[in-house]
C-alpha cells in the first residue's frame, strides 16, 4: 500500500495494492499492523455503509466530545470527499482538502479525530463505507455548513446538492465547538 500525505496534518490518502486479473480483483482494505507501520494506529469500533443518488451531499459532520477518526472509501460509484481541520492548535485549522474517491480508483482517506467530514456523490447508486474509531453519539454530533464562505470548499457541483434537513442547518465554522 502507498500512503500519501495531504496538505492537512494527519490526514492521509491510502492507495491499496490491488491484485487483479480477468476474474476480478483482491485488495486488503484494513490490516492493523500494516496501517500502524504507515502511521495510522486506529482501533475501529463501528462500520457504516451508505447508498446515495447522484448529487447528494452528506456532511460536514463531526462529534465533539467523542471525536471519530474515520477510514473512508467507495465501493460503488464515486464521491468528492472533503475534510476540514477543526483543531484550533493545528497550523491548518479551518482549511479543507478534497479528492475523488471511487470504486474505480479504490483510494481510501484517513480522516483523523478533530476533522469535519462530508462527501458529494458524483454517480447514482454510490455506496460509501467508513470505519470509525468511536461510536456514533447523536447528542455530540455537529454539522459545519457545507457552503460556509469562511472555509470555501470547492465542491464540483452541477446544481444545488440534495441535503438532509440536518445538513441544511449546518453552522458556520465561527459558531462551532471546535477542538483545542
Amino acid at each position: 500500500m502507498e500512503v500519501i500525505p495531504t496538505p492537512l496534518a494527519g490526514a492521509l490518502i491510502v492507495e491499496p495494492r490491488v491484485f487483479g486479473d480477468e476474474r476480478g480483483f483482491f485488495m486488503e482494505s484494513w490490516n492493523a499492523a500494516a496501517f500502524a507501520a504507515a502511521g495510522i494506529e486506529a482501533r475501529f469500533v463501528q462500520d457504516n455503509h451508505s447508498r446515495s443518488a447522484k448529487g447528494v451531499l452528506r456532511g460536514m459532520h463531526f462529534q465533539n466530545p467523542g471525536p471519530q477518526g474515520k477510514l473512508v472509501r467507495v465501493v460503488a460509484g464515486a464521491v468528492f470527499d472533503a475534510i476540514v481541520d477543526l483543531r484550533r492548535s493545528s497550523p491548518t485549522f479551518g482549511q479543507w482538502f478534497g479528492l475523488e474517491l471511487s470504486a474505480a480508483n479504490k483510494r481510501m482517506l484517513w480522516v483523523p479525530e478533530g476533522f469535519a467530514h462530508g462527501f458529494l456523490t458524483l454517480e447514482d447508486g454510490t455506496e460509501f463505507l467508513y470505519k470509525c474509531t468511536a461510536p456514533y453519539a447523536p447528542a455530540n454530533e455537529h454539522s459545519l455548513a457545507w457552503d460556509d464562505p469562511a472555509v470555501d470548499i470547492e465542491w464540483p457541483l452541477e446544481d444545488l446538492p440534495s441535503l438532509s434537513a440536518k445538513d441544511a442547518a449546518g453552522l458556520p465554522l465561527a459558531q462551532l465547538p471546535v477542538f483545542d
